[in-house]
């Protein structure tokens, strides 16, 4: 499948996420191209995904032109498993790594490492997790229980490993920080640099999804949001990999709210995703 290519200033690739996606990759294909998606996010270990070959999925890809972010985790789960060791997590990670070309990703999206763990174990993890290296261009997440879960750890890292590139979700450090995100925040500027790709999901001071971005009680969150995400796009370096790109992420697994006794989310999880990426695409300004 051929890279695709964004010059500077032109639009961010948009992908489709599968989290939450329970159809297979011939659905997931169609929903993208329906809805206008660049291409795909999907986990590794995603059932969509499950029992097909490398090729397969390429072709699949190649011949719905949908290209591909390929997201990677360690731990056991979303939320890292406490019993795993850096050590396990580093075998998973090398592991999976060596499985991602195969499927020809523009990117590789990972979350990985703790955030339990003191600084020192931090940096041993770290010096061998980015050396274990790729063929495709790889970022790793701002999540929480991961190891960059705080806006306010995250300077040493940047300061120890030069070479990091990270994927952007500043929900996390809402919730985190009980705060907005803004360009005005040190953590914030100290990144931007080092962003190659996004994920769109419109955290709050109390938590990492707001019910419906469009809604006008939350337009100062997504406000916030997109001076942030114009700042990344805006202050790429010369180190970057690859294009910039975007996933839209609502999610459910409780990140959407839910209306009281009837767990029914307040919005439909592909509108909003869609809706967010037709902003992205319409009405931001790269």
């Amino acid at each position: 499948m051929p890279a695709a290519t964004a010059a500077c200033g032109s639009r961010p690739l948009l992908l489709f996420s599968l989290w939450g996606f329970e159809a297979d990759l011939a659905a997931a294909c169609t929903t993208a191209l329906r809805e206008g998606f660049d291409g795909l996010e999907v986990n590794l270990r995603h059932p969509a995904l499950a029992g097909l070959a490398a090729g397969a999925v390429v072709e699949q890809l190649a011949a719905a032109g949908l290209q591909l972010v390929l997201e990677l985790l360690t731990g056991g789960d979303y939320v890292p498993d406490l019993a795993c060791t850096p050590e396990q997590h580093l075998r998973e990670l090398e592991e999976q790594l060596a499985q991602a070309p195969a499927l020809r990703p523009l990117r590789v999206t990972v979350l990985t490492g703790s955030d339990s763990w003191p600084w020192p174990v931090q940096e041993a993890f770290w010096r061998q997790a980015l050396a274990a290296g790729c063929a495709v261009p790889v970022s790793f997440e701002t999540h929480r229980s991961r190891s960059f879960y705080s806006p306010w750890l995250l300077q040493p890292f940047l300061e120890a490993f030069p070479d990091l590139r990270l994927t952007a979700d500043l929900s996390h450090w809402c919730a985190v920080a009980e705060r907005l995100m803004t360009p005005e925040l040190e953590p914030v500027r100290a990144m931007a640099a080092r962003v190659d790709h996004i994920h769109a999901l419109v955290g709050h001071a109390q938590g990492p999804s707001v019910g419906h971005p469009f809604a006008p009680e939350w337009g100062e969150a997504l406000e916030a949001h997109r001076r942030c995400w114009q700042l990344f796009a805006r202050e790429r370096s010369s180190a970057s990999q690859g294009p910039f790109t975007i996933t839209p992420e609502f999610g459910p697994d409780g990140y959407l709210p839910q209306l009281p006794f009837t767990r029914q989310p307040v919005a439909d999880l592909l509108e909003l995703n869609t809706a967010m990426a037709q902003w992205l695409r319409e009405e931001v300004e790269w």
